[in-house]
C-alpha cells in the first residue's frame, strides 16, 4: 500500500529535478549555455527576447547561441566562442557600419589635447532627432559604447593632427590651423 504513494512521489521529483536543467527536443544532450537546444529540420523556433545587458551577462554562450536582443531590435548571434563571444545583430548583418552624424567640432582657435565624445554625439542624435515621420517613436535605436569601434577614415591634415580615439569613443586631436569652407572629417562607426 506505501508503494502506491511513494512510487508517484519519487516520478515526481525526478521530474522536478529534470526541469531545472537544460531541456533538449530532438537531442539528448543539450548545450549547458543554451535554456532549450532544439534540432530540427522541419520547424522554427520563438527565441527568448532579453536586452543588450542581459544577453552580454550570458556565462559561457555556444557559438551560434540565438537571442532576439530588444535594445538593438535585431535577432542576435554569438559568432565567436564560448570563452570569447562576438554578438552580431543578424537582421544588420548587411550594415556592420554606419557614418556618425553630422557634428561640429571646435576648431575655432589652434590648441592640443582638444577632445569630442564622438558616442555622445552619435548617442544624443539617435535618441532625440530634431524631426521624424508622422507616426515614429521619436527616437532611433542606438548601440552602446562599448559595442562599437571608432575610427577616422579621412580628415583635413592641413587643420587637425594627432587624432586618437579611445574605447569608448572619445577623440582627442590637436588643431593647427583655421578651418575653411572645404575642412572636413569623415567618423566611420563599426559594431563589433
Amino acid at each position: 500500500m506505501k508503494f502506491k504513494f511513494v512510487f508517484p512521489l519519487l516520478i515526481t521529483l525526478l521530474f522536478m529535478s529534470v526541469g531545472f536543467a537544460q531541456v533538449g527536443i530532438g537531442t539528448t544532450d543539450p548545450d549547458a549555455s543554451s535554456a532549450l537546444d532544439i534540432t530540427s529540420t522541419t520547424s522554427g523556433l520563438l527565441i527568448p527576447r532579453m536586452t543588450n545587458n542581459e544577453k552580454l551577462n550570458i556565462s559561457s554562450p555556444a557559438t551560434g547561441l540565438l537571442v532576439y536582443d530588444t535594445d538593438n531590435s535585431c535577432l542576435s548571434q554569438n559568432v565567436g566562442t564560448a570563452s570569447s563571444p562576438d554578438w552580431v545583430c543578424l537582421t544588420q548583418a548587411a550594415t556592420r557600419f554606419f557614418y556618425l552624424p553630422s557634428m561640429n567640432i571646435d576648431v575655432s582657435s589652434t590648441g592640443t589635447g582638444r577632445t569630442v565624445d564622438l558616442y555622445n554625439e552619435y548617442k544624443s542624435q539617435f535618441s532625440s532627432p530634431l524631426v521624424s515621420s508622422s507616426g515614429a517613436s521619436g527616437s532611433i535605436p542606438y548601440f552602446g559604447a562599448t559595442e562599437l569601434e571608432y575610427y577616422v577614415t579621412a580628415y583635413d591634415t592641413s587643420v587637425l593632427e594627432n587624432l586618437s580615439i579611445d574605447a569608448n569613443g572619445v577623440m582627442t586631436y590637436d588643431v593647427i590651423d583655421s578651418a575653411s569652407e572645404c575642412s572636413f572629417i569623415n567618423v566611420v562607426l563599426v559594431i563589433k
